[in-house]
């Protein structure tokens, strides 16, 4: 089975990370979900880049807000494909955060969606995983089929209110 581990910062960012765990777990994945920090517990933060493929995972996703450097620590330990999800801050309203996450050196990048962004991310990592996995592939068409749908009976509904006016 797919497995892809979602791992934050703090507590806190779950809410974020939410809508990555459910679209995932839509798709098939097994998703392991764990809090992490960069700089309050770098040893286990080690630890779990290192580990991560041996454990079966074969995508992360990595949200954190602020000084946000969870996805590119992992992203040193492992040549799996990191995700990163920067978390809206009060500060500078995520911008902080995605400016850290994105900004990473040559040779060890970490994919990068919107801020609070936790569909997406998962998203991507079901495209990612589809690669390998054919029953996700089928999954991920039928979501964008139906995302299809949706705008194109939203387009028809504008289409006839507009007319009114």
């Amino acid at each position: 089975m797919a497995k892809v581990a979602v791992v934050m910062g703090s507590k806190s960012d779950l809410g974020v990370v939410k809508p990555a765990v459910t679209v995932l777990k839509s798709f098939g994945a097994e998703v392991e979900v764990r809090v992490i920090s960069a700089h309050r517990t770098p040893d286990e933060a080690h630890a779990f880049a290192k580990s991560a493929k041996e454990n079966g995972t074969e995508v992360i996703i990595c949200a954190a807000g602020k000084a946000a450097h969870l996805g590119g620590v992992i992203a040193a330990y492992t040549t799996l494909p990191v995700i990163g999800l920067p978390v809206k801050t009060d500060m500078m309203g995520g911008l902080d955060s995605l400016l850290s996450i994105v900004q990473m050196p040559s040779g060890i990048p970490v994919a990068t969606v919107g801020v609070n962004g936790g569909e997406n991310a998962g998203v991507l990592a079901a495209q990612i995983l589809g690669i390998k996995h054919p029953d996700i592939a089928v999954k991920l068409e039928e979501y964008k089929r139906k995302m299809k749908e949706k705008i194109n009976a939203d387009d028809a509904a504008v289409i006839e209110e507009a007319s009114q006016f």
